[in-house]
């Protein structure tokens, strides 16, 4: 894996991202094959993992505390280690918490290498299910199908739960954990850091073509990110892709705003969904993240389905 460690504030490329959010592709400003960490702030990074040739995992970050420091995104069993060495290149203090904005294994998998090293897992109230039934399945099922990598790890159910937001502070940071509802997955939540203007989102907010609409709600994601957008955040974090700006938000609810109204169109003139994957056309999406719109597929079945109530 090619790792390039980045630990200046990069106003070069915070500027740069300003472009991310809708024509990142086009311009090649999105960056598959490398993975990156960046301190954005004193005390606060972020690790952008490749996406090609190999999928690696989630994005994830880190907060140096006083005392403690808080993991965002536990990740792959694998990449839970790799960020740990990280960690230890910033600071020798111990990992305390490791959040979990949901229960997907490549954003929670790697929680038992942190629980390990003394940390507790968080993860807001509303995902508390889906860890205990969905996360345990597929947990057992990934050990099987990668023994090297699970085969000796317990799953790593999260310990403390949140309702709706849970504040870490001290004389050095604030992070605020926040659950502003089923968008994603119904457990969707995001880390705040206020005094900064950074956003972690996890898989709220992607760059790129990275949404899986399974277990969402698209109506109410688009609320979720409506919500998101009030907050005075200067840089957002990603479950994928590159880190942006603010803008970014406003390009993944756009995404879900015209592929709800596209398709429904669709279904107002009678057309099928065979003829609605076939003539849907949202070009800009090409444009911010390489992929056209006729190939996530999931995403036109998935709102195809909630929009007819077919469920």
């Amino acid at each position: 894996m090619n790792l390039r460690r980045i630990r200046t504030l990069m106003v070069g490329l915070l500027t740069a991202s300003v472009l991310f959010g809708v024509t990142g592709y086009a311009l090649g400003l999105l960056i598959p094959t490398e993975t990156t960490v960046t301190e954005l702030a004193p005390g606060v990074f972020f690790r952008k993992a490749q996406w090609k040739p190999e999928f690696i995992g989630c994005n994830q970050g880190w907060i140096i505390f006083d005392d403690f420091v808080l993991v965002i995104e536990a990740s792959f069993p694998n990449q839970a280690e790799e960020l740990i060495k990280e960690i230890r290149k910033t600071t020798d203090k111990p990992i305390k918490y490791v959040f979990d904005t949901h229960w997907h294994g490549d954003h929670a998998d790697g929680n038992p290498i942190f629980i390990t090293e003394g940390a507790s897992a968080i993860a807001s109230e509303s995902s508390r299910e889906q860890f205990l039934k969905k996360g345990i399945e597929s947990f057992d099922k990934l050990k099987q199908e990668k023994p090297k990598e699970y085969g000796a790890l317990k799953y790593g159910i999260p310990s403390v739960y949140f309702p709706k937001k849970m504040v870490l502070e001290d004389s050095r940071q604030r992070v605020e954990l926040i659950h502003f509802g089923h968008g994603h997955t119904a457990g969707d939540a995001v880390a705040w850091l206020p005094q900064h203007g950074l956003l972690f989102t996890g898989d709220s907010c992607v760059n790129g073509a990275f949404n899986y609409t399974g277990e969402s709600n698209t109506s109410s994601w688009i609320a979720v990110l409506t919500e998101m957008a009030k907050l005075p955040v200067k840089t957002v974090c990603p479950g994928h892709g590159e880190m942006s700006d603010s803008k970014l938000l406003g390009t993944q609810r756009r995404y879900f705003v015209e592929l709800r109204q596209a398709i429904q169109e669709g279904i107002n003139t009678g057309k099928s969904l065979d003829e609605i994957k076939r003539t849907i056309d949202l070009p800009w999406y090409k444009e911010w993240t390489g992929a056209s719109v006729r190939e996530q597929t999931e995403n036109i079945e998935h709102v195809y389905k909630e929009l007819t109530a077919k469920t």
